[in-house]
């Protein structure tokens, strides 16, 4: 979809594979097939991967070689590599003072377990993933070593967040080169503990107070990407920044909202790169 939006406004349509580029240190040349994308008046990165995971940052690392030679890239490959690693969105989040929940690291199993009983119910989260997928609800009472224990085998870094109530929806709300676009609900149509679509959430319009907007401009602007959503759930507690996502989605958005969120992001970039 934006490869075709880019297509419309720019007459030029070209969707890269990474794992099919091979970068030339020497040269500074990058090529795709046949096409050397260093040459390119620009780059869009709307995923750079089928899974979230460790080896997309070296994918990147070609994109950071490539944007510090001269080639525009949206958004900047340093930038994405800040929230590709939930731990290092959370602690940036945390760090600036965005509400954030409970959250424990640790590579000890003694230290998870004490997480688990401080918590009551505790997610164990990887560190690359998204929609939920291999996230692991602990519960004091049951059998937290044996949970813990399954768990670390694939995680050695085990990032630990208090179960909080979500209420039956948490929010995405939307940035367009840090301005505000709009928001939509993930909500829960069965006893699932998430609201991942993977789970049956569906989707649904919503509108905000102004002051959860505000909360989700300044955690997005800590990162400053060209296009990303905000994962906010509204609690009995307070609201809670959950991640700002590397690659936001568009299908949120489609299905709520009377907006074409591609045709939106490439006037962006367009007009950032003709200046």
């Amino acid at each position: 979809m934006l490869a075709d939006r880019v297509a419309d406004m720019c007459g030029y349509r070209l969707l890269i594979e990474m794992d099919e580029v091979r970068l030339d240190l020497e040269s500074g040349q990058a090529w795709f097939e046949d096409v050397d994308i260093a040459a390119l008046d620009g780059i869009i990165i709307k995923k750079i991967g089928a899974r979230y995971s460790p080896n997309l940052l070296d994918r990147l690392e070609i994109l950071r070689f490539l944007a510090e030679r001269r080639l525009k890239v949206f958004s900047s490959p340093m930038r994405v590599m800040r929230v590709l690693d939930r731990l290092s969105c959370t602690v940036t989040l945390r760090l600036a003072g965005i509400p954030v929940p409970p959250t424990t690291v640790t590579e000890d199993v003694r230290q998870a377990k004490r997480a688990v009983e401080a918590y009551g119910e505790a997610v164990f989260k990887p560190l690359y993933t998204s929609k939920a997928r291999g996230m692991v609800v602990v519960r004091q009472g049951e059998d937290v070593q044996r949970a813990i224990d399954a768990y670390r085998r694939e995680n050695p870094i085990m990032y630990i967040q208090k179960k909080i109530d979500i209420q039956e929806k948490d929010l995405g709300i939307v940035f367009i080169g840090g301005e505000y676009l709009t928001t939509y609900a993930r909500c829960k149509q069965n006893d699932s503990w998430n609201t991942s679509t993977a789970s049956g959430a569906k989707y649904e319009a919503f509108d905000p107070p102004t002051e959860i907007i505000e909360l989700a401009k300044k955690a997005q602007a800590l990162f400053d990407l060209y296009f990303t959503c905000v994962d906010v759930a509204l609690t009995k507690q307070g609201p809670y920044v959950f991640e700002v996502s590397a690659f936001g989605g568009f299908r949120g958005i489609q299905e709520t909202r009377d907006i074409d969120p591609a045709t939106r992001c490439v006037e962006y970039v367009v007009g950032q790169i003709r200046g």
